[in-house]
């Protein structure tokens, strides 16, 4: 599914040609800051810059035989480098390198996700503006409300989207980290002075103190805000589900040419995108879990975490993506039925007015309770006997011992639930609302 839609940036990132150009990115540095303090030759790190390479596929034929995917990439990036390949390496862990990449693509990966958060931010907005008076239903449990629009609904969505884009930069900060310690972060055959000059040159900062993994609270921080944006979407996928509901029918996901919804009905439109995207939301949640699991390792480090990561990063990250394109992809082409929203509102012949009735009669000195049961008792009739709410408000002879006509029908109005659109839009827009 991925490939048929491909999304070539961040399959990129995680592919093992970037993952190893990665690691030859810190043994680099780790070289250039070693030169700087005298340890390597010049002209040999000029040589090892200049010859440093490696073949995945020479990595892998390797660490068949050495079991060992660092031992294995290192031989090969010897086989390049020749003689100067002694300085490669020069008292580091594998995960001095390992975590380092790894929170070189974290970050890689992230800007990618912030940049469609925007981006998704921006198709919200806009759609939101374009509705920003359309009149819709709300509902709460499914049941209908009081009139609001959709302008509103989809601003709770931007809203929600700008606090995500806030943990995704947070998150970015956390993990843009590395570390360059040793065998267990007590910097036996280093000098901590390179750790801060390689770093520096990959654009991170050193952790404060390690042992032989940068701490896996930051990396499940990482995914936990990736689970929180997956959650948001199916959150937006699961309104779009319920709005194109037969009965409903107030929106409808894109219907493309050629598409067809059913293998035995032709008249089948499904939201076949956002119940996609509500699936891959669940497996995007499942791996925080793992995360969580890889935070407790035993002492300094074992590599129970390390498989599980080779998984869940790749995948949490390629999935997150996907969905957030389609997202984009479905609410930058949705159909909105306007009048349909409209129609909807009265579709329970006039009973979302029940509160205005209701305060209206409190207004002119009725109590609240008693205000409430007979409106109540008016609005089960309705309900009932499928009648006309604002017929059996005007009938009702305790409603017009307190009540004028022209009171009542202004009850009925729908002006009202716009008066404070503007004031909910400027306060989250601002003036480009």
């Amino acid at each position: 599914m991925i490939k048929r839609y491909s999304l070539p940036e961040m399959i990129k990132v995680w592919s093992e040609e970037n993952k190893f150009r990665r690691w030859l990115e810190v043994e680099l540095a780790v070289c250039e800051a070693w030169a700087e303090l005298g340890k390597i030759p010049p002209s040999s790190l000029e040589n090892i810059k200049k010859k440093a390479a490696f073949s995945v596929e020479r990595i892998e034929a390797i660490e068949k035989k050495v079991k060992h995917d660092v031992i294995a990439f290192l031989n090969n990036v010897a086989e390049y480098v020749g003689e100067d390949a002694r300085y490669i390496h020069l008292g580091l862990t594998s995960y001095d390198i390992v975590d380092t990449a790894l929170s070189l693509l974290l970050v890689e990966s992230l800007d990618i996700i912030i940049q469609k958060v925007s981006k998704l931010r921006e198709v919200i907005k806009n759609q939101a503006l374009e509705h920003k008076k359309t009149l819709i239903a709300g509902r709460t449990h499914g049941v209908h409300a009081e009139p609001i629009t959709f302008g509103v609904k989809l601003l709770v969505w931007y809203e929600e989207m700008g606090r995500h884009l806030r943990r995704l930069n947070q998150a970015r900060e956390v993990i843009r980290v590395g570390r360059i310690s040793g065998s267990v972060g007590t910097y036996i055959h280093l000098d901590p002075r390179v750790e801060e000059i390689a770093l520096t040159k990959l654009g991170l900062i050193p952790a404060k103190v390690s042992n032989q993994v940068l701490q896996r609270d930051r990396h499940a921080e990482v995914l936990f805000v990736l689970a929180l944006i997956a959650t948001t979407l199916e959150k937006i996928a699961i309104e779009i589900r319920h709005l194109q509901r037969t009965e409903v029918q107030e929106v409808e996901e894109p219907f493309t040419p050629g598409q067809k919804g059913s293998s035995s009905m032709p008249h089948k439109k499904n939201p076949v995108r956002a119940e996609r995207i509500s699936g891959l939301a669940r497996v995007i949640r499942s791996y925080l879990f793992t995360a969580l699991e890889n935070i407790p390792l035993w002492h300094e480090r074992d590599i129970s975490h390390s498989s599980a990561e080779r998984i869940i990063f790749p995948d949490a990250f390629t999935l997150i993506d996907f969905i957030l394109h389609e997202t984009i992809d479905l609410i930058s082409h949705w159909t909105v039925y306007k009048e349909r929203m409209a129609s909807n509102v009265f579709l329970t012949r006039g009973l979302v007015f029940s509160q205005a009735v209701m305060l209206a009669l409190t207004e002119k000195g009725m109590n609240r309770e008693e205000a409430y049961e007979v409106v109540q008792k008016l609005s089960l009739r309705c309900l009932e006997e499928k009648t006309n709410f604002k017929e059996l408000v005007l009938e009702e002879k305790a409603i017009r011992e307190r009540l004028s006509v022209e009171e009542i029908e202004a009850c009925f109005r729908l002006e009202p639930y716009l008066e404070k659109i503007d004031f909910i839009f400027e306060r989250v827009l601002g003036n480009e609302s």
